[in-house]
């Protein structure tokens, strides 16, 4: 088998996302056994000894699980591109669905479905050992099962027309299909803003309409007067796979909806809940959606183009052991394989630009609210009910969060107006 210079790239890549995210996994460690002895300044407020001990251990059992799923993904990706495994099976699944453009589509879906398969193990022990150690998991076998067989289910009706589509620009514009692809994309996240709270969001979770009563005119009330105009506010079952609590909105114009968990519901008082929701309604009012799908719509325009580029390289296919004339559907699958490699060194950028929306948002609940409390006080609620580390390391946080840590973002409520503002 001929190792290639394209090997020793990707091989070199590999090995040094391996190792930053190593180095950031044993800083983060050290750090939380560093702190787990006593309770630092600025935190004693946030939760008791007790569940600050269990918060250090939940996240250093993270931090380890994490490394070695880390270094296994690592090693299957090796296994796959660099000691060759990957074009015999592209080729066995290529002889069975055949050359059509339906064939190759299917070809990736079945790719796809097969190089998943190593990684359910992990999903399974995050879910019943990992999580349901600290009381978190109460999903069920059958549940898990369930959620796994509709998400392969949704990802190949949508998936494989897509695929289906892509393929058929590059055979009827060769030189600008991507161009042609960009735009599908941007109409099909478009399409599925609005339609996936009401048809797939539903397949996984029961929505309900939150129940008439003051909670509710406090929200709606909120909402109105801020300019945030919704559709309805949901209720969402997550208490029946997770203990964990969060609050999203979904949807544009007037598909737009509030999402809630009944798991947050039960844990934040009404105006802890209306500084949740106005934190929500801040990144509306901020553009920060608009900014993020314009963002989106950028990297994926230089994604795409950079892929007709090297798909039109021989050295490309060739460098990974497929034939020169594999085609468009074998560059399409070494790419997306690729592509983590070379993002893994673009998320300090994107996650500084996430925690500035977060500032903003917060920024902005705190001024509609006329106080910083209610918010302070359901950060801190939601971070010990989650055991949250109050203190990643200041390497690793930068690096990972998309948030800033509850400590800095107590620190920027807590500023005056005009510092905040600044």
């Amino acid at each position: 088998m001929t190792w290639t210079p394209v090997l020793s790239v990707f091989t070199a890549l590999l090995v040094l996302r391996v190792v930053a995210d190593t180095w950031l996994d044993t800083l983060n460690r050290r750090f939380a056994h560093a702190h787990a002895a006593a309770m630092p300044e600025g935190v004693r407020d946030v939760m008791d000894e007790a569940t600050y001990r269990r918060a250090v251990d939940y996240t250093l059992a993270k931090n380890s699980f994490g490394q070695w799923q880390g270094w296994y993904e690592a090693a299957w990706l090796f296994m796959w591109l660099g000691l060759g495994l990957l074009p015999p099976l592209y080729n066995f699944f290529a002889g069975q669905f055949g050359p059509s453009l339906w064939g190759r589509a299917a070809v990736l879906c079945a790719l796809g479905l097969v190089m998943a398969l190593p990684d359910l193990p992990w999903g399974w022990w995050a879910q019943f050992r990992l999580e349901a150690r600290f009381g978190f998991n109460k999903s069920t076998l059958k549940l898990w099962i369930m959620d796994l067989c509709k998400g392969a289910a949704v990802g190949l009706v949508l998936g494989y027309p897509l695929l289906c589509l892509v393929l058929w620009f590059v055979a009827w514009q060769p030189k600008w299909w991507w161009l042609w692809a960009w735009a599908a994309l941007l109409i099909f996240q478009l399409v599925m803003l609005a339609l996936a709270p009401r048809l797939i969001l539903p397949l996984f979770n029961k929505l309900s309409p939150m129940p008439e009563g003051e909670l509710r005119e406090r929200l709606l009330e909120l909402a109105h007067r801020t300019g945030f105009r919704c559709a309805a506010i949901d209720v969402m079952d997550g208490s029946k796979r997770s203990t964990h609590s969060n609050a999203f909105f979904t949807g544009f114009g007037r598909f737009r909806r509030i999402v809630f968990y009944d798991t947050l519901l039960a844990q934040l008082s009404p105006r802890e809940l209306e500084a949740v929701l106005a934190h929500e309604i801040g990144h509306y009012r901020r553009g920060h959606v608009p900014k993020m799908f314009l963002l989106s719509a950028v990297t994926s325009l230089a994604a795409l183009g950079l892929l007709a580029w090297l798909a039109g390289q021989s050295w490309f296919l060739t460098g990974f052991r497929f034939p020169a004339d594999a085609g468009m559907a074998a560059a399409l699958l070494l790419f997306a394989l690729l592509m983590g490699l070379v993002t893994f060194w673009s998320q300090p950028l994107s996650n500084a630009w996430s925690r500035r929306h977060e500032y903003e948002a917060d920024a902005f609940a705190r001024a509609a609210l006329g106080e910083a409390a209610p918010l302070v006080t359901a950060l801190r609620k939601l971070h010990e009910k989650n055991l949250s580390n109050l203190t990643p390391h200041p390497a690793y946080s930068f690096f990972h969060y998309s948030h800033p840590t509850l400590i800095e973002r107590e620190a920027a409520l807590r500023a005056p107006l005009a510092t905040a503002a600044a």
